[in-house]
C-alpha cells in the first residue's frame, strides 16, 4: 500500500516497512515536486498564476488601507517586477525561526499575515503560500524592502536564500519589490503574455476602487503601457461591461451593505440585449460556479421585480410571477464580496459556500432595488417592460423548441436530413464539419473519412444571433439543423455530457463571405453554447488559399497565405519559376474531394485554429460591437483599427 502527498513519501518494498522509508521534503521541495497542487499546472497558466499570487499580496496591503499603487513589468530579460507601496515585508527577526521574517515569508509554506493574527482582515491569498511558491518556482528572485526608513534586499533561487537580508541604505518611501524569473526545469514555457496579464490587473483595478494598478511591457518589439485606476470600482465595470449596447438607465444602480466585516457590493444595469453577463467574485476571487452570494442576488432581483410589478398592475394578479431568467435578460451585473474566512466548493472550488451571504446579498439588493424602483417610476416601467418581453418570447421559445422535438418523433429521426454522420459513437473520436454551401459540403462528404467524420452543409448565411431573440432564432432551418446535430441543447438547457461531436469545425471559404460566416457561426456558439467554446470543442479549418502546380512533374504545393507563396517562389530562379502554374481558390467548391482532403481535413497534415475564450469580458463586447445594433461604435471601432490591418489578414 502506498500514501503519497507533499509531504512525506512512504513506500513498501518486499514488506520491509520502516523509518528509513519516510522522505520527508524539506523547505519547498514540496512545492517544486508536484508544483500543479499549487498553481494548477506547469503551463503557461500556471505560469501567469505566478505574477497573480504577488500582485494579490499587493492587493491585500490595499484591502487593509495602506497601498495604493501596484506596478507590474514584463522586462526584456524575460523576467518580472512587481512593486507596490504598501507598509513593506516586516524584517524583523522571526522569533521561533530566527531569521528575518520576510525569510520566513519567502522560504516556508503557510507562513503570512493571514491566519488571524491581525495582518489582514480580508485577504485573496488564503493560504499563505504565494510569496514562496513563487520563490521555489523561480530560478532566480529578487526582493527588495522599504521599510522603517531603510532598504534592505536579499536573492533566492528555487526557494533557498542566496545569503543574508542586507540594509542597503535609506529610503524615505514603504514598499516591496518582487524580480523574478520563472523556472524552465519546472514550466513548460517561460515566456509571459502581456494580454493576459493586463486582462487579470484591469478586472482587480475594476473590483478595487481607488488603486492605481500600472503594467508595462519592456520587449523591445512589443513596448507598451496600460494605467487601470477607477474610482467609481464596480460601477465602472458594468459600465465597461455594456460599453457598445444600449442601456435602459442612463448610470448602473450601485448597491452596497456590509455586516461586521463582510461586505457586499452590487452594481448593475440593463441592455437591450437579450442575454445576461454576469460576473461575481469573492476578494477579489473570480467565483465561477456562483454560491451563496449570487443565489442572494438572485433571489432579491426576481422578488423585487415581481413585488412591484404586481404592485402597479403591470402584471396582472390572474399571470403568473415572472421568472428569474425572465428578470435578468439583458442585465449585465457584478457582485464582489469581502469576507473574513471565506469557504470553498464547487468542482473547481470556486463556489462560494459561507451561507451568511445569501442573506446579507438578498437584504442588501431586495431593499435597494426596491427602492430605487419607487422612486424612479420611468425607469422602473422601462425594466419591467423588457421583462415582460422577455417572459412572452421564452415562452414562444419553449413552444418552438416542443415543436421541434414533436416534429423529430414524428419524423422518425432525431438527425437532420442534410447530415452525413460519422459511424463511430465516441464523441471524443468524432468530429463534424460545418461546411459552407452544397458544392464544398458534396466534397467534403466525398474526401471524409467516413468513420469519425461527420458533415454538415449549411445554405447561406445563418442568422446573426446578436440580433434576434431565441424564439425567432429557432425558427431558422440551418440554426435548428446545427442544434439537433450536436446533440447537446442550448441556453440553460444545454448538457456538454450529450455533445456527439468533440471537435465542431468551421470550414468555410477564405473569402470575406466565408469570414462572416464564421464570425456568425462564433456568434451562435458564444451567445447560446458558450461551453463548447470554454471546454475546446470548437475549431475553425485553414484551407490553402492557393495550388502551385509544377508543370512538368504534375506535382502540387499549397500555401495557406501570401506570405508562404512568396517565399516559395523567391527560393526559385525566373526559370525554375516559369514551370509552375499558380491558382488562387475562390472556395472550397473548387477543390475535388482529394485535394480538400489532403490540405484541410485529414488529421495527420491539417491545420486547425482552437477557438478559445481567455478574456470573455472582451470576447462580449466584441461580439456586441461587431454583430449589435449600434452602428456608430462599429463605425468608430473600424476607423480606428483599419490601418492595423494588412493583406494577409483579409486572406485569413
Amino acid at each position: 500500500m502506498a500514501q503519497d502527498n507533499n509531504i512525506e513519501n512512504m513506500t513498501q518494498v518486499d514488506g520491509a516497512y520502516d523509518a528509513s522509508q519516510i522522505q520527508v521534503l524539506e523547505g519547498l521541495e514540496a512545492v517544486r515536486r508536484r508544483p500543479g497542487m499549487y498553481i494548477g499546472s506547469t503551463d503557461e497558466r500556471g505560469l501567469h498564476h505566478l505574477v497573480t499570487e504577488l500582485v494579490d499580496n499587493s492587493i491585500d496591503e490595499a484591502l487593509a488601507g495602506h497601498c495604493n499603487q501596484i506596478e507590474v513589468i514584463l522586462h526584456a530579460d524575460d523576467t518580472v517586477s512587481v512593486r507596490d507601496n504598501g507598509r513593506g515585508i516586516p524584517v524583523d527577526i522571526h522569533e521561533k525561526y530566527g531569521i528575518p521574517a520576510v525569510e520566513v515569508a519567502m522560504t516556508i509554506l503557510h507562513a503570512g499575515g493571514k491566519f488571524g493574527g491581525g495582518g489582514y482582515k480580508v485577504s485573496g491569498g488564503l493560504h499563505g503560500v504565494g510569496m514562496s511558491v513563487v520563490n521555489a518556482l523561480s530560478e532566480a528572485e529578487h526582493v527588495e524592502i522599504c521599510r522603517n526608513g531603510k532598504r534592505y534586499e536579499q536573492d533566492y533561487s528555487r526557494g533557498v536564500a542566496l545569503g543574508p537580508l542586507k540594509e542597503v541604505g535609506q529610503s524615505d518611501t514603504t514598499g516591496t519589490y518582487h524580480r523574478f524569473k520563472p523556472d524552465s526545469q519546472i514550466f513548460e514555457t517561460t515566456v509571459f503574455n502581456f494580454e493576459t496579464i493586463r486582462q487579470r490587473l484591469r478586472e482587480l483595478a475594476f473590483l478595487n476602487k481607488g488603486i492605481k494598478i500600472i503594467v508595462k511591457d519592456e520587449h523591445e518589439d512589443n513596448k507598451k503601457e496600460n494605467v487601470f485606476f477607477y474610482e467609481g470600482g464596480i460601477i465602472e465595470f458594468v459600465e465597461y461591461l455594456n460599453k457598445g449596447k444600449s442601456v435602459l438607465t442612463e448610470k448602473p444602480l450601485y448597491f452596497e451593505g456590509n455586516k461586521g466585516t463582510s461586505v457586499v457590493e452590487v452594481a448593475l444595469q440593463y441592455n437591450d440585449s437579450y442575454k445576461e453577463t454576469m460576473y461575481t467574485y469573492a476578494n477579489n476571487i473570480a467565483t465561477h460556479e456562483g454560491g451563496t452570494h449570487l443565489e442572494g442576488f438572485r433571489r432579491a432581483l426576481t422578488r423585487a421585480v415581481n413585488e412591484y410589478a404586481r404592485k402597479f398592475k403591470l402584471l396582472k394578479d390572474s399571470e403568473p410571477a415572472l421568472s428569474g431568467e425572465d428578470v435578468r435578460e439583458g442585465l449585465a451585473c457584478v457582485v464582489s464580496v469581502k469576507l473574513e474566512e471565506p469557504q470553498f466548493e464547487g468542482q473547481t472550488k470556486t463556489k462560494l459556500g459561507n451561507s451568511e451571504f445569501r442573506a446579507l446579498t438578498d437584504s442588501v439588493v431586495g431593499e435597494g432595488l426596491s427602492i430605487f424602483l419607487e422612486e424612479n417610476p420611468n425607469e422602473a416601467r422601462i425594466i419591467i417592460e423588457k421583462c415582460l418581453m422577455a417572459n412572452r418570447a421564452r415562452e414562444a421559445a419553449r413552444k418552438a423548441r416542443e415543436l421541434t422535438r414533436r416534429k423529430n418523433v414524428l419524423e422518425g429521426n432525431s438527425l437532420p436530413g442534410k447530415l452525413a454522420d460519422c459511424q463511430d459513437n465516441d464523441p471524443s473520436k468524432c468530429e463534424i464539419f460545418i461546411v459552407e454551401g452544397d458544392s464544398a459540403g458534396g466534397s467534403a462528404k466525398q474526401g471524409r473519412d467516413r468513420k469519425i467524420q461527420a458533415i454538415l452543409p449549411l445554405r447561406g448565411k445563418i442568422l446573426n444571433v446578436e440580433k434576434t431573440r431565441t424564439d425567432k432564432m429557432l425558427q431558422n432551418a440551418e440554426i435548428r439543423a446545427m442544434i439537433t446535430a450536436f446533440g447537446a441543447g442550448i441556453d440553460s438547457e444545454f448538457n456538454i455530457e450529450k455533445l456527439r461531436y468533440h471537435k465542431i469545425i468551421c470550414m468555410t471559404d477564405a473569402d470575406v463571405d466565408g469570414s462572416h460566416i464564421r464570425v456568425l457561426l462564433l456568434t451562435f456558439f458564444f451567445r447560446h453554447m458558450p461551453e463548447l467554446i470554454q471546454n475546446g470543442h470548437v475549431y475553425i479549418a485553414q484551407p490553402p488559399l492557393y495550388k502551385v502546380t509544377n508543370t512538368r512533374s504534375k506535382v502540387n504545393h499549397y500555401f495557406y497565405n501570401d506570405a508562404e507563396l512568396r517565399e516559395f517562389m523567391d527560393s526559385k530562379d525566373e526559370n525554375e519559376r516559369k514551370g509552375y502554374t499558380t491558382n488562387r481558390y475562390k472556395g472550397l467548391g473548387e477543390m475535388d474531394y482529394n485535394q480538400l482532403w489532403e490540405t484541410t481535413m485529414d488529421p495527420a497534415s491539417r491545420t486547425l485554429l482552437k477557438v478559445t475564450m481567455e478574456d470573455a469580458i472582451a470576447a462580449d463586447q466584441i461580439f456586441s460591437l461587431l454583430m449589435g445594433d449600434l452602428v456608430e461604435p462599429r463605425r468608430e471601432f473600424i476607423e480606428n483599427n483599419a490601418k492595423l490591418v494588412s493583406s494577409d489578414d483579409l486572406d485569413i
